[in-house]
């Protein structure tokens, strides 16, 4: 079950470069927010102050998208893209140590049958109805409303409480709700009516396995940036413009449904379908609060890249509002892909131990 949960840095402006304002006939003020230095895409478009560096140089919009702006120069930032020289070694250290103290009291104050509250959740949602698919699509409400209703009141949050304290807040409600509701679909998968079995085709398994390969690679690109999902690095609202975000602005959606599809059509059951409705609906407004809330941080150079933009898969490169550069391919030679990779294909062969851990939470 993807479900992704977090999110997400540009270059700052180096001292002493110059700052920019440009207005556009319609007397609109574009904040300038990209930060780009691969220089294949630094065209002549491109107003760049001589005193700053390559890292320094920005894209200023200069109005509409139809008359300032060409449609070969990224006004959003570049996804995944992850640089080794950058990278600090303390900052890996204190994020691996992170990580280790939250799964210690995610297990204490959640998974744990003896001291957490997972289990409690679980009987409370269940005593509500003996069916299991109205229970899958409860925990599934439950996670939306509380993941989606945290994103929306991210702005003023951080403003009350800052950055990091707010992803902490974010991350620390949503990643058990997430869990649980992971953990109930696996254990119930096989409940309910079973409405086709198709387990049987031999040429079924390879299509489904295939697609649900994929679909991870549409994960939206802030899960990349795992120093500022676990607020080591301030966390940032990154408007993405390049690589999986040309093919679809909203890359987690697709991926969700590629999954839930896969799933759906190989077990073939009630819960399952209640399963794949729940994280649909749930994915489809997280699109559009998506799209509400980037507007609201970005303005018009949202609207410029939405534009040029697609939530249906393909669609803005084939009516032709999306140009494809030539070397489009090494927007995904990168190591956030590679690690994908592995991952997935972990996750894949690591399916049976998923089962039996889900299995030991009787829930």
């Amino acid at each position: 079950m993807a479900t992704s949960i977090l999110l997400s840095s540009s270059f700052s402006p180096i001292p002493g470069c110059p700052k920019f304002t440009f207005t556009s006939k319609l007397n609109r003020t574009v904040k300038p927010i990209n930060s780009y230095s691969n220089k294949g895409f630094l065209k002549t478009t491109q107003l760049v102050p001589t005193r700053c560096s390559t890292k320094c140089r920005r894209i200023f919009v200069l109005g509409e998208s139809d008359t300032g702006v060409s449609k070969d120069v990224l006004v959003g930032e570049d996804s995944a893209n992850f640089e080794l020289a950058k990278q600090k070694i303390s900052s890996w250290i204190y994020f691996t140590g992170v990580l280790g103290v939250v799964l210690f009291i995610l297990d204490v104050v959640w998974l744990d049958n003896s001291t957490g509250f997972g289990k409690v959740l679980i009987d409370s949602v269940s005593g509500v109805s003996d069916s299991p698919e109205v229970v899958m699509l409860l925990l599934t409400l439950i996670f939306a409303i509380v993941h989606s209703g945290l994103a929306s009141l991210r702005d003023p949050g951080e403003k009350l409480i800052g950055e990091r304290a707010f992803r902490v807040l974010f991350a620390g409600t949503s990643l058990p709700l997430a869990v649980s509701t992971i953990v109930y679909f696996i254990n119930h998968r096989y409940d309910g009516v079973q409405l086709w079995q198709l387990q049987n085709a031999p040429w079924l398994h390879h299509l489904l396995w295939v697609t649900n390969f994929i679909s991870f690679f549409f994960l939206y690109p802030s899960t990349f940036n795992l120093l500022e999902v676990a607020a080591v690095d301030k966390p940032k609202m990154h408007l993405w413009e390049s690589g999986i975000m040309r093919i679809t602005r909203h890359p987690q959606l697709v991926g969700q449904v590629m999954w839930c599809i896969a799933h759906t059509i190989w077990i073939g059951n009630s819960v399952a379908v209640a399963a794949s409705v729940g994280l649909i609906g749930h994915h489809l407004f997280g699109a559009w609060n998506g799209d509400r809330r980037l507007k609201i941080r970005y303005g018009e150079a949202f609207e410029i890249v939405k534009s040029r933009t697609s939530v249906v898969p393909f669609a803005a490169i084939l009516d032709g509002r999306q140009k494809l550069p030539k070397d489009y391919y090494k927007e995904f030679i990168r190591l956030p892909y590679l690690a994908i990779t592995g991952l997935t294909l972990g996750a894949y062969f690591a399916h049976p131990l998923m089962q039996a851990a889900s299995l030991r939470l009787h829930w």
